[in-house]
């Protein structure tokens, strides 16, 4: 009886309680959890930061310090403050508009190398320049003056500093990280906040001066730089600044010859694969480490030396397509001499270089082409993922699939016939690199279709892939081109659907 009772006030009041929920209604609205329908990000996916760093492409290296004036690579530590002795005031802006003439978009200056020698006026050491052996030397100041030159001529910016010091008495000590090195970065990273990038080389431990105590010390490089706090250090000061090599941000393309793997994937396994993997990247890496390829552009040696020669602006046009060209960027070393300028030689091949790159990679065909797409994924509320987004001049669009195709074409096509050399794909790596396979055809009619470069590995793309159609990176621009009045890219295998944010054609 109780229970019938309770029911029947129960209800009652499920009678009467819709009486007052009307009076309090209100429209509540809904939001979708994908407005934009966005595909989901493939992981790894790069910081905001990494972007910025590998959108610089291309860079200089300038090698210039106490290894000028000793004729030496690597320093012991043990040379007089006076051997540093320039002949004029060194001039960094003359080495940034070089580097600018020959389509670089900033440099990286070395200013302090394994010997130890600081090209500022630091408080960690006297090893350094204001002890040099004349007014131009004690008047240095290179982080200083490359930092205003860059912002002058809107380049970007930063530095090399040597984690192994062979000068320091300290070195191997758990004082040298604390007391002179993390002091060094913290120097220098108050030279600008608009750094992007700081370079931290692999050569550590070792043989050298040490204070007088002559020796060698070993040591740890995973664990003795103390790098998860010198990083989140310097961020804090350089929002943009990628640490390279020990810091853990992006590596070392595993050779000095301005040369990437074909087949590159940005994601890697450090601490698993070997640094001679660097070339490759690996496939189903657990984080994002992009690669960075150094390479000389004189003989002898990374510092300047006499007698050396100069690499053809050919070369150095071949070292661009086979890095830049294959998801890395270059940074190419070019060493002031003991003026502490770029000899004449120097400066001339740049200005080739930068012609080179003007004629061959400077008008984008596409621009004028119309796009079409075997799939194209629906549109969200404010954004579309049509054909049309990857000739569009708009680096933040792209064309992309439906969830689970991860085949499809795009197809480049003209009123007018076009000769061509080159075609270069950009995917949009803010969501993952997702590319494992592609093809490219041409048709001079629209409808007879031939594959080009079928001897090269047309497997990843990336942050960019540029592909000579004749299937040479040594003699691409010999051949007299093709005319064509459609070009076709095909996607054969991704790891989700891709993503292309950009197809030039030159």
């Amino acid at each position: 009886m109780k229970i019938k009772n309770l029911l029947i006030t129960l209800s009652a009041g499920v009678i009467l309680q819709p009486v007052y929920a009307q009076t309090e209604f209100q429209m509540v609205q809904q939001t979708l959890p994908n407005p934009d329908n966005e595909p989901s990000e493939v992981f790894p996916v790069p910081h905001p930061r990494q972007l910025k760093w590998q959108e610089t492409e291309f860079y200089a290296f300038f090698h210039y310090g106490m290894n000028t004036y000793t004729g030496l690579e690597w320093g012991n530590g043990d040379e007089a403050e006076s051997r540093f002795a320039p002949t004029a005031a060194p001039n960094p802006r003359q080495w940034l508009e070089a580097a600018k003439a020959a389509g670089m978009r900033g440099g990286i200056a070395v200013v302090k190398h394994h010997d130890g020698f600081c090209l500022w006026p630091t408080e960690t050491t006297t090893h350094n320049c204001t002890n040099g052996g004349n007014d131009f030397a004690r008047n240095t100041n290179i982080p200083r003056d490359f930092a205003a030159a860059a912002r002058e001529l809107d380049m970007k910016y930063g530095f090399y500093v040597s984690p192994w010091d062979r000068n320091s008495a300290e070195y191997g000590k758990d004082t040298y990280v604390k007391n002179v090195f993390m002091k060094q970065c913290e120097e220098l990273a108050k030279y600008g906040s608009d750094q992007f990038e700081m370079w931290f080389d692999g050569a550590n431990g070792g043989s050298g001066y040490y204070g007088g105590s002559y020796g060698t010390r070993e040591i740890d490089r995973a664990t003795y730089y103390d790098v998860p706090n010198l990083r989140d250090y310097v961020h804090q000061i350089c929002e943009d600044c990628v640490m390279w090599g020990v810091g853990g941000e992006a590596r070392w393309i595993g050779n000095e010859e301005g040369w990437a793997g074909q087949t590159n994937w940005s994601p890697e396994n450090r601490g698993i694969a070997p640094e001679s993997n660097g070339m490759y990247g690996a496939e189903n890496g657990w984080f994002w480490l992009p690669g960075e390829s150094d390479a000389k552009s004189t003989s002898g040696g990374w510092f300047w030396h006499s007698g050396q020669t100069y690499t053809s602006a050919e070369r150095l046009f071949q070292m661009y397509l086979e890095t830049v060209g294959r998801n890395s960027t270059l940074i190419l070393n070019i060493p002031p001499d003991k003026a502490g300028v770029l000899p004449d030689q120097s400066v001339q091949v740049l200005k080739d270089l930068g012609t080179l790159l003007t004629d061959r990679l400077g008008t984008d065909l596409a621009l004028k082409a119309t796009a079409s797409a075997s799939a194209t994924r629906s549109a969200g509320q404010s954004r579309n993922y049509n054909a049309s987004n990857v000739n569009d001049g708009d680096k933040d669009t792209y064309w992309a699939t439906d969830d689970f195709t991860t085949t499809a074409t795009i197809t480049l096509t003209w009123d007018e016939p076009q000769v061509v050399r080159y075609v270069a794909l950009m995917e949009h790596i803010a969501k993952g690199q997702r590319v494992k396979g592609f093809t490219i055809e041409t048709s001079a009619d629209g409808s007879t279709w031939t594959r080009m470069a079928s001897n090269m590995e047309t497997t990843t793309i990336g942050y960019k892939r540029i592909i000579p159609l004749n299937g040479s990176t040594s003699s691409s621009y010999t051949s007299s081109g093709y005319t064509v009045k459609a070009i076709r890219i095909n996607i054969t295998d991704s790891r989700a659907c891709p993503l292309l944010s950009t197809v030039s054609v030159y």
